[in-house]
């Protein structure tokens, strides 16, 4: 057979079985896939500084030393849609079925920081997820939930400060402590310049309102977690898994650094970061990225920032399967892909993960796919043995190759957006953009041509006629009745307060003033969404795209 740790003769052996003239593989960062990895793959290896004990720097091999033998991850479900009292029946039901938390999903207009009567909002108030207009909608989506207990979880990035300032306010005015709130606010605006597109204001100005959060939630909300950082957009953007990190990474850099320029410690900053990553159905790779991201993140803030605390240096990865592999054609299907997904991402240690519904590729979930995609994670988590043994792939020639190479790309990608100044300039520039574009034209081809197999897509298509999944619909009236709440607070409240407290905003805002104690203020008085945005807006102005071409 010879020897197999000689790089030499594991090619001669390669080509003595004709191995090498098998059709080429590549990873989807576009590197070669070895047909076979032996211990030659490995050569220099050091588990010490390379793997390290699970829980131990440089936590490659997970942030726990028992990892899922304590416990499973955080199993959620994005849940927010149509009005606060539809929101408020599906939260109930999906803690009956033993979800861990809640996740907010947020409709268009209240990303883009516009009230459910403004005209852009016509055809889309409770669409894409949960309409918030004032404070009001907030007591009624909590409407006999237990909110000083609930693990919450805010997906909103440009209007952050005000979604933030109303849960405060909510608890304030049930009498709980603020400082024993406890969940998450995504409050990542680079990635809608990045990826999405709900951007509000320019950049610049937006990192500063999202290290106000940041700052503020240090010193009073001690719980409750500043940023998720979610680089699953960026590669739902188009991204390939090594720019996905890199752009991720670099974005917490940015985070972070406007931060520890108010004067604060980086050990009081980065444990309260965490991560929202993509995973897909290439389930190793999907494992080696999230080995190499931790790796990265363990070395360059003990490195670069001198952090010291375990809490700092363990990076938090939750993430889901990306929305784009979900597709309308054989809806089936998407659970059979979101269930490899999930396996390739516990494989890879992550923290928590929202499994998609089957019907994501239509419309918000239907209560049936929402249990499906919930009961996916419980039987990957009880019935498959994934959790009685910490990192499994550890040791693997391949799964060790793939993590090292993939660790090279996210640094070598890295590196350029640091040689541009950052990823604000990178993004002001269009370079982000362009690249996740020319890999989405990319992948479309390949789609098209059939190289790239989507079963029952474009191969295995199926003839028959099938029956058509139970969707959930929001009907027109949804808009209807949250227009006339949205009157009645308005017809209803302090107007002089609303106005005082909107001037207090555009103070600390022109004084460049952490605005979270104005917003709170401003909230309170039943001010809308709107209009605090608008005060933002009429300071900061709005952000228009920078063209580019793909090359």
């Amino acid at each position: 057979m010879g020897d197999m740790n000689n790089p030499t003769e594991k090619n001669a052996w390669i080509k003595q079985k004709k191995l090498d003239e098998l059709p080429q593989a590549l990873s989807q960062t576009g590197s070669e896939i070895g047909i076979l990895y032996t211990p030659a793959d490995l050569a220099g290896l050091n588990y010490e500084n390379d793997l390290g004990n699970p829980g131990e720097f440089p936590y490659t091999r997970g942030i726990h030393p028992s990892m899922y033998r304590t416990q499973p991850w955080v199993m959620r479900l994005f849940s927010g849609y149509g009005s606060a009292e539809e929101t408020n029946a599906r939260w109930k039901f999906l803690m009956e079925q033993g979800s861990m938390g809640v996740i907010w999903a947020f409709d268009l207009p209240t990303q883009l920081g516009l009230d459910s009567d403004h005209p852009t909002a016509l055809g889309e108030v409770g669409r894409s997820g949960l309409s918030i207009d004032t404070l009001k909608d907030f007591e009624h989506v909590y409407e006999g939930l237990p909110i000083g207990r609930l693990v919450t979880n805010m997906v909103i990035c440009a209007p952050a400060t005000i979604l933030l300032a109303m849960y405060v306010a909510l608890a304030e005015k049930n009498g709980i402590p603020v400082s024993s709130l406890r969940g998450t606010i995504t409050n990542d605006v680079l990635v809608e310049y990045m990826a999405q597109g709900n951007w509000i204001y320019p950049p610049k100005p937006t990192l500063k309102l999202a290290g106000d959060v940041i700052e503020y939630c240090i010193k009073e909300l001690p719980k409750f977690n500043t940023l998720t950082v979610r680089g699953y957009s960026i590669g739902d953007g188009g991204a390939n898994p090594a720019e996905e990190i890199a752009f991720t990474l670099a974005a917490a850099i940015a985070y972070m650094q406007d931060v520890l320029d108010r004067g604060v410690s980086i050990d009081d900053i980065a444990p309260r970061v965490n991560f929202y990553l993509r995973w897909d159905c290439h389930f190793f790779e999907v494992a080696a990225k999230l080995r190499a991201t931790r790796r990265i993140w363990a070395r360059m803030l003990k490195e670069r920032y001198g952090a010291k605390k375990h809490e700092s240096l363990a990076m938090r990865i939750s993430g889901q399967v990306g929305g784009i592999l979900l597709r309308a054609q054989e809806p089936e299907n998407n659970l059979i892909r979101g269930a490899y997904a999930l396996l390739g991402a516990v494989l890879g240690g992550v923290q928590g993960a929202h499994q998609p519904s089957m019907d994501e590729a239509f419309a918000t979930p239907s209560e049936n796919a929402a249990r499906l995609a919930l009961r996916t994670q419980q039987i990957c988590a009880y019935e498959t043995g994934i959790m009685d043994t910490v990192d499994p792939l550890a040791g693997s020639y391949y799964v060790e190759s793939m993590t090292n190479k993939i660790e090279q790309e996210i640094l070598k990608v890295l590196s350029e957006i640091e040689r541009m100044g950052g990823i604000v300039p990178a993004i002001e520039s269009g370079y982000v953009r362009e690249r996740c574009s020319r890999n989405s034209v990319q992948i479309n081809k390949e789609e098209e041509s059939g190289k790239r197999v989507v079963v029952g897509v474009n191969k295995f298509q199926s003839e028959e006629t099938r029956k058509p999944l139970d969707i959930l619909k929001v009907g027109i009236e949804i808009a209807t009745k949250q227009v006339e709440k949205l009157n009645e607070v308005r017809a209803t409240r302090d107007q002089a307060a609303v106005k005082r407290a909107l001037e207090k905003l555009a103070r600390a805002v022109k004084n460049n003033e952490n605005t979270m104690p104005a917003t709170i203020e401003a909230v309170k008085t039943y001010a809308t969404v709107g209009e605090m945005s608008d005060v933002l807006r009429g300071v900061y102005g709005v952000f228009r795209e920078p063209t580019f071409s793909l090359k």
